[in-house]
């Protein structure tokens, strides 16, 4: 379905992912709850819809709708820097693990979405299970034959 402003038809969605610093392990319990929370006052303030979204433990999947007045680039500048301050806030701790104040890496993945939407929810949607099923495989150590 397209959206309208005053004189455009539209409908830009956007696959993105972007990771912490140093690919760092660190989207868990109350941080990700409190990540997912920000990400979404954020894109709300912002006039952007998350359609699918998924907080992993290195990295952030969303799927967004973003107006085409707005650059990709721009609202990603906007919602790392943004997030990282109020990230910052609520955990006080964090600024003296990390330093230099960086919470998310330099960069960002980003496609364009057009027909294959449901394709893309669905790989959002069952990436923590693969890597949930990948984390429980034993990796069986066999013995060396020749050693004795």
């Amino acid at each position: 379905m397209a959206n309208s402003l005053t004189h455009t038809k539209w409908m830009c969605k956007y696959h993105i992912v972007f990771i912490p610093k140093y690919r760092r392990k660190m989207i868990y319990y109350k941080l990700r709850k409190d990540l997912s929370e920000i990400i979404g006052k954020l894109c709300q303030y912002k006039g952007i819809k998350i359609i699918e979204g998924n907080l992993m433990p290195d990295h952030v999947h969303l799927l967004l709708q973003i107006p085409p007045k707005m650059s990709v680039s721009s609202f990603m500048g906007y919602l790392k820097g943004k997030s990282t301050m109020m990230l910052f806030e609520r955990h006080a701790n964090l600024k003296y693990k990390l330093g230099n104040r960086n919470f998310w890496a330099t960069g960002y993945y980003v496609s364009t979405v057009g027909l294959n939407e449901a394709t893309i929810k669905k790989y959002i949607r069952e990436q923590e299970k693969e890597d949930q099923i990948e984390d429980k495989m034993t990796k069986k150590e066999y013995k060396n034959p020749f050693k004795g």
